[in-house]
């Protein structure tokens, strides 16, 4: 028999809709429901694509005796933390504090008023490694409720009080200037690893916003160390196994230093991101490696996420049946010598298993390895490697394939909808342009609807129940904002500076601060509020990069000096942790060059627009239209005639423009860096 969550749009929460646990989706009823029968609550949260979930939700939550224990003694309440970000993020802190350490699944217990006092992430049927069994946690659990009540209330109410006390110091007056920048790439640089790319150690993941801010600083500066750190690290990831050398894109992370063997998830905030970054790395050094892999990650994205509706779904699975029929992590994607001969035939298996370190003993588990070009091959046929790569691509589509989360998270559509508009831009694919430009009429139409508020999520074309969050607010326009540089319809600069009116009105604090959740969202323990870039920009560093754009597009001053509000932040962190700020960073690198406002009095799409787009200066934004209707779309196009009856440009910054020109090597050199 189905449970309540058989009514909700997630996908994570359907997976668990036949469970026989009781599940409940967060909602006041919930915790009303626990206060009536005066039970704690057992909050569970994951995310669809998520491999511990999956297997505690077969060991546990399908095991008919252990959901009849957690009905009689819980109200059980299942979260996606991908719909609702900020519940996540209060109990993840909460459960940081405590143990030190975080992750999904989550298990948190909270009493009726929401309030938590026991925490845990993954737990096994049966104890382990000194973990105590799920049941042993759940039976404990129940008996500190029934007999140490006063105990347990004196524990979640320090919590909370601890929580509350966390103020956040946003780094007082002021924005990031050339001193904490320069601090900012010192600190890189000593994380930086020499010998495989990327920064830190095991797991690696991709740093794509980092990456972001190097270009950017590089193209500012003419440092040639942050180029050089920008393009080796992305080399190494190109080469390795952590990017699908057969379909396009990318996996989650590496667990290795080395990007060999990917944790196989493949989500699509990292491709959306990483597809940006290697077009702009291609815009800054011309390398023909860059500019395939932007490709080939721009159409894995149509190819594999796009939605009958014209969106993104969020994910795909790292698991898929192995040929035995068992679920097994990274089954779709793995290859052992046999299995090339299998396809190939003895002589290209023995070329493809040199060029794509194909072993006997395998780099992955039992024999199989993770392709990758380990780049030992010396010369090879271009010709033949693309013929290979086809025959494995069409043997491997036989193999079952991994599941989709099909839901539209609007903020992950807006960084989507950012590279797929500047690839198709830069590398002349319309078809790509018209990709971004399907999702972004997709999110105006179900994720504003009628309600004139953002909403997160949807399925199928219907909306889901719950309100977005800055980032939410904050990627899609600055999604809006690229489509509007790349088509010249200034409706999309219209619908982001729509956006970022609610940013200023519902999610702006004193002194330049921001918050996750909107003024008038629903109340938790504590309200959300976190600077830092994880896998994605934070909605806080989201916000001020889109607000510096409009305030560049129009002239905004309540624009502008919110962005540059925001960016105290990034001044207090960028020399402290500026692996965990690098939007931030490439903000600050944006406002330290103007940025640049580039007016383009001519046809949209022709020679000087191009040249506007392919410009290096850190977060440039470009008009471009003709006619006498152009002012009316982009107030930077407003009084700019053409010369000479001539298609023209305009530069200008902080106020000072340079002379008009109509020669598109002159207009390259003002926008270079």
């Amino acid at each position: 028999m189905a449970n309540r969550l058989a009514q909700t749009t997630s996908p994570y929460l359907l997976q668990h809709a036949d469970n026989p646990v009781d599940w409940w989706p967060w909602s006041p009823e919930a915790f009303e429901e626990a206060r009536k029968r005066d039970v704690p609550v057992l909050l569970s949260v994951g995310y669809a694509s998520c491999h511990w979930c999956h297997v505690m939700a077969h060991e546990s939550f399908e095991d008919d005796d252990t959901a009849a224990y957690l009905n009689a003694h819980f109200v059980p309440v299942k979260v996606d933390r991908e719909e609702r970000p900020d519940v996540d993020a209060v109990y993840m802190e909460a459960v940081q504090a405590a143990t030190g350490h975080g992750g999904w699944p989550m298990t948190v217990f909270l009493t009726p008023d929401a309030e938590p006092f026991y925490f845990g992430t993954y737990f096994p049927p049966e104890p382990r490694h000194g973990s105590p069994s799920f049941q042993q946690v759940l039976e404990g659990v129940a008996t500190a409720w029934t007999d140490r009540r006063k105990e347990v209330a004196e524990v979640a109410g320090r919590i909370v009080a601890d929580l509350a006390g966390r103020s956040l110091v946003h780094g007082g007056d002021g924005v990031p200037g050339e001193s904490e920048v320069a601090q900012a790439l010192l600190g890189l640089t000593r994380e930086y690893d020499e010998q495989h790319g990327g920064f830190g150690g095991a797991p690696k993941f991709p740093p794509a916003m980092a990456v972001e801010f190097l270009l950017r600083h590089y193209a500012r500066t003419g440092a040639e160390g942050a180029l050089q750190m920008a393009a080796d690290t992305c080399a190494a990831m190109a080469r390795g196994g952590i990017y699908d050398q057969l379909g396009g894109g990318f996996a989650r992370y590496s667990v290795d230093r080395e990007w060999i063997v990917p944790h196989f998830e493949k989500m699509l905030y990292d491709n959306a991101l990483l597809c940006r970054v290697y077009a702009h790395l291609w815009r800054a050094t011309g390398s023909d490696e860059a500019r395939r892999i932007a490709l080939e990650t721009a159409d894995f994205m149509v190819r594999e996420l796009r939605t009958a509706e014209g969106g993104f779904a969020s994910a795909l699975d790292a698991d898929s049946e192995d040929a035995e029929g068992r679920h097994v992590e990274g089954a779709h994607y793995v290859w052992t010598p046999e299995q090339l001969r299998e396809v190939l035939g003895e002589d290209d298996a023995a070329f493809a298993a040199a060029y794509f370190g194909v072993t006997e003993e395998g780099t992955f588990e039992e024999g199989a390895s993770v392709l990758r070009l380990p780049g030992d091959t010396g010369p090879v046929d271009a010709a033949r490697v693309a013929g290979v790569r086809a025959r494995l691509l069409a043997a491997r589509d036989e193999r079952p394939h991994p599941g989709r989360d099909d839901k539209i998270v609007a903020a992950w559509n807006g960084l989507a909808i950012a590279a797929l508009a500047e690839t198709g831009a830069y590398f002349d694919r319309p078809d790509l342009v018209e990709r971004a430009t399907e999702a972004a009429d997709l999110l105006v139409r179900v994720h504003l609807g009628e309600v004139a508020r953002l909403t997160r999520t949807s399925k199928d074309g219907r909306a889901g129940d719950n309100a977005g969050v800055l980032e939410d607010y904050g990627d899609v326009a600055e999604g809006f904002l690229a489509l509007a540089a790349v088509t010249g319809e200034g409706a999309w600069l219209e619908f982001a500076g729509f956006l970022l009116d609610i940013v200023l009105e519902q999610f702006t604090g004193e002194g330049g601060q921001m918050y996750d959740t909107a003024h008038d969202a629903e109340q938790l323990i504590r309200r959300p509020q976190d600077p830092t870039d994880s896998a994605t920009p934070s909605g806080w560093t989201a916000a001020a990069g889109a607000l510096l754009s409009y305030a560049a597009y129009t002239g905004s001053e309540a624009h502008r000096t919110a962005a540059e509000g925001a960016l105290g932040v990034v001044k207090a962190l960028g020399p402290r942790v500026p692996r965990f700020v690098g939007w931030g960073l490439a903000v600050a690198e944006a406002l330290l060059d103007g940025p640049r406002e580039v007016a383009v009095a001519g046809p949209v799409g022709g020679e000087l627009h191009r040249t506007a787009l392919l410009g290096r200066a850190p977060g440039a934004v470009v008009a471009a239209g003709e006619g006498p209707g152009a002012g009316a779309e982009f107030p930077l196009l407003v009084d700019r005639p053409l010369v000479g009856g001539e298609p023209t440009a305009y530069v200008c910054r902080h106020f000072v423009c340079d002379a008009p020109t109509t020669d598109a090597g002159e207009l390259a050199g003002k926008l270079g860096g």
